[in-house]
């Protein structure tokens, strides 16, 4: 069983009424409704929530704000590791000419990372250099530690579930001129840099994505389609990522895992497309839409 929760859809906002930063339960007037879509933004009210969002023993008030700023559910303060699962959609790597590896390719990058719906990815001057690349992702929120689990207990640790934008430098990741020529590829660095982790715009809880296997996923950058994939082509499914990932390892409550991104990649393009300043990046998985730009630090 999920972890219960007495929200539905967890945000944080700057509130219209008083400026000030509060967690909220936004108001849906559908089961399906895309809380970060433009258009649903703009008009978006939410009950504040009292107490630790996390916690059961938080509260749902009745009282109701207008959303003046939608932020991210989550911060660099308050995420205690950021896991990710690399080469998890078969065609993805099919368009990188890789093998489905034994094991899940895990690798963490750092929580400075972190970023909120809306901001801007600030690419440093040492990946300005056309490397700069997407990689639209389903989040798994873990709600309580979890160690040793097995997979058959796996939904029993996640209080919901996100967007993220594993963003990339690729030549660090890859170039054998900055990463070696015979190393495994330079995952966390290249993906760490500040704000290179934007996530939101809300956390959905568990409850209401019963199967987290079966959610639309879409790219979209200027406008234009760039991945166009389903969750049901995971190649290692949820309960095993979690199984696999809290072998001798707690994942502390608040932990995040990427679970991979699918075919239609930037780097992969013929030829490639880099993200550029000015760039508007649309990520849909579900009912959450995660917007951001793009501008060089």
């Amino acid at each position: 069983m999920p972890i219960y929760v007495p929200w539905s859809r967890l945000i944080r906002f700057v509130g219209e009424e008083d400026g000030l930063i509060h967690f909220g339960d936004a108001i849906a007037p559908v089961n399906d409704f895309d809380i970060g879509a433009h258009q649903n933004v703009r008009s978006l009210k939410a009950k504040v929530i009292t107490g630790d969002p996390f916690k059961p023993d938080c509260q749902v008030t009745d009282k109701i704000m207008n959303v003046k700023r939608l932020l991210g559910p989550l911060t660099s303060d308050t995420v205690p590791a950021v896991r990710c699962i690399g080469g998890n959609y078969e065609a993805h790597l099919r368009e990188l000419g890789i093998k489905p590896p034994r094991f899940p390719c895990m690798f963490p990058k750092l929580p400075n990372a972190v970023a909120g719906y809306g901001e801007d990815i600030e690419i440093p001057k040492i990946a300005q250099d056309d490397q700069a690349d997407y990689e639209g992702e389903l989040v798994i929120v873990i709600g309580k530690d979890a160690k040793n689990v097995a997979a058959k207990d796996a939904y029993d640790y996640i209080v919901g579930y996100t967007v993220a934008n594993d963003v990339s430098a690729r030549k660090w990741q890859w170039d054998p001129e900055l990463v070696g020529t015979h190393p495994p590829p330079q995952m966390s660095f290249s993906k760490s840099f500040d704000s290179f982790c934007p996530m939101g715009p809300c956390i959905t809880s568990a409850a209401l994505i019963p199967d987290p296997h079966t959610l639309q996923l879409q790219t979209r950058v200027n406008g234009e389609l760039r991945q166009d994939s389903n969750t049901s082509d995971l190649i290692v499914r949820i309960p095993e990522i979690i199984e696999f990932c809290s072998q001798g390892t707690t994942l502390q409550a608040g932990s995040v895992i990427l679970t991979g991104t699918p075919s239609g990649v930037g780097s992969t393009m013929k030829p490639p497309r880099w993200l550029r300043p000015g760039d508007a990046i649309e990520i849909t998985i579900g009912p959450m839409t995660l917007i951001h730009g793009v501008k060089y630090a």
